[in-house]
């Protein structure tokens, strides 16, 4: 293993067969699918808090991405909604290093997030910038350096603001395709806001909100409709098909850290 100002760094993951594989950093980069990975350890649970480990589904894999607190599910909401994302995995890979007295140590961070373009995005989501202490800034300073080496980022993403939070939750809930309803809903939802309107009024323009409401709330988690979601959802919240306000789709006011 090498030291945080020299050498190399090694990777530690869960291969498919349930193997735990040790290889160099620079090789692992190359080779592995970390997107497709388990965790390659538990995500810790902490008595009296109030969140603790799930599962998050993703609409970008399909799959289910383990998930460990609050503040992770909400850089996980805004990762699954950006368009460049085509991967998530929870604590797949953990980084090795020597200092230099020689101590060996170690990071696991929370989030793996693959691009369309191979590169990737390896995340941890403090629920403030003070969350881990000394060790934690020390391990970014290795980590950023590692994920440069491999054309990747790494980053400590800012906690949601609270608006953005609550409007991506809320979004969230309508992400399966079973919201998207029938092609031609589909079709008569976008059509509805060609022109920016009130998310009711274009609804009831489509027939039967029971029917329409979900469709709309579909198209706007997948970008197809925008609307800004630095004020709360309601509504009256102005919709259409281009370009949204504030964090309307993805992108680095969204709070991705990229």
């Amino acid at each position: 293993m090498q030291t945080d100002t020299g050498s190399e760094w090694e990777a530690v993951f869960v291969d498919p067969f349930g193997q735990v594989v040790q290889q160099r950093w620079a090789d692992a980069v190359l080779a592995v699918a970390f997107e497709e990975l388990e965790p390659v350890s538990a995500f810790p649970v902490v008595p009296g808090r109030r969140w603790g480990p799930g599962q998050w589904w993703s609409a970008t894999t399909g799959r289910h991405v383990a998930c460990g607190s609050a503040a992770m599910r909400a850089q996980l909401m805004v990762l699954d909604r950006d368009p460049e994302v085509v991967g998530l995995a929870g604590r797949p890979v953990r980084l090795l290093w020597r200092e230099a007295r020689g101590q060996v140590r170690s990071w696991v961070p929370q989030l793996f997030a693959r691009h369309r373009d191979g590169t990737a995005l390896l995340a941890d989501c403090p629920s403030h910038p003070e969350a881990g202490g000394e060790r934690a800034q020390r391990a970014a300073t290795v980590l950023e350096a590692a994920c440069a080496q491999a054309g990747w980022h790494y980053r400590r993403l800012d906690p949601l603001e609270k608006t953005l939070s609550a409007n991506l939750k809320w979004l969230a809930g309508y992400r399966h395709p079973r919201n998207a309803g029938r092609p031609p809903l589909a079709a008569a939802v976008r059509e509805a806001f060609t022109q920016p309107r009130p998310l009711i009024e274009g609804a009831e323009a489509v027939g039967d909100p029971i029917e329409v409401l979900p469709a709309v709330v579909h198209a706007l988690w997948h970008g197809h409709l925008t609307a800004p979601l630095d004020v709360p959802l309601n509504e009256q919240v102005l919709v259409s098909t281009g370009a949204g306000g504030a964090n309307g789709r993805g992108g680095p006011g969204s709070g991705d850290g990229r």
